[in-house]
């Protein structure tokens, strides 16, 4: 009868906490497709356009930046989430299973916010990236490298990557959500806000060379958007077998090699 009573509040936790993650899901992308169609309309992000005030070659002010670390944010929320949502998930129902034997309880909030902490970060290191970028008149209006031989350099150095041992380690870590916990885990709001942190440590290291190729295709290109979210949650979850990551990295070596081969045959 007790663990009836266990299971059925896990359960109920795990459906509250799947429909909030649906929810700014949801929103994160329904907001992400209106920027970019404000972006095809005018040629600039909604967000940026609130602080630029229309498409813009000249140098942006430092006012530009809280909107672009907003737009990066807001991407790196709606590719990421649906990846890291199997560990939410397990991490409610650890938690609230651990509450009923008599232990400390933990919102799960807390361990989402650690874990997208590290990728607001990337977001605000993004965002001065593209705000520097152009300054330096490196990107064209389209928000993408004026040079297809560094776009092609881009995807040749994601491409190298995906062998490097350093991906590997970052990967199995963000595979194997269950080992994660049993070895990671912390009491407290503390420890679940730094456990959050660390598993999203690991996914930065694991994607940012994956998420930097947007200056490449396009940074509010909602295809490569999708493209990559789908990418990163089939990392985590596609067999072992499949060698997922050594076979997209021979295609984005192979791609890069071809850009930027063809740009220097065309000079």
């Amino acid at each position: 009868m007790w663990e009836k009573t266990i299971q059925s509040v896990v359960q109920r936790d795990r459906l509250l906490v799947g429909f909030a993650l649906a929810g700014i899901a949801g929103a994160a992308w329904f907001y992400l497709a209106h920027e970019a169609q404000q972006f095809a309309v005018t040629g600039v992000c909604q967000c940026a356009a609130m602080m630029i005030g229309g498409p813009d070659l000249s140098p942006w002010s430092p006012q530009t930046l809280p909107p672009l670390v907003l737009m990066w944010t807001e991407m790196m929320v709606a590719m990421m989430l649906p990846a890291v949502t199997p560990l939410v998930l397990l991490f409610s129902k650890v938690a609230r299973t651990r509450a009923e034997r008599g232990q400390p309880y933990v919102s799960t909030a807390f361990f989402a916010a650690g874990y997208f902490t590290v990728w607001t970060l990337f977001s605000l290191v993004a965002a001065l990236a593209q705000w520097v970028l152009h300054g330096a008149a490196l990107l064209t209006p389209q928000m993408t490298a004026n040079s297809s031989i560094v776009g092609g350099t881009m995807f040749i150095a994601a491409g190298v990557f995906q062998f490097t041992p350093l991906k590997k380690t970052c990967l199995t870590h963000c595979r194997s959500p269950l080992a994660f916990l049993m070895t990671e885990w912390r009491d407290g709001r503390a420890g679940a806000f730094l456990m959050g942190w660390k598993h999203g440590l690991f996914c930065t290291v694991c994607c940012w060379l994956l998420m930097l190729l947007l200056f490449a295709v396009g940074v509010m290109n909602l295809l490569w958007i999708a493209v990559l979210a789908i990418f990163a949650l089939s990392e985590r979850v596609a067999p072992k077998t499949w060698h997922l990551s050594q076979v997209t990295g021979i295609v984005l070596f192979c791609f890069g090699a071809w850009l930027a081969f063809s740009a220097s045959l065309a000079k």
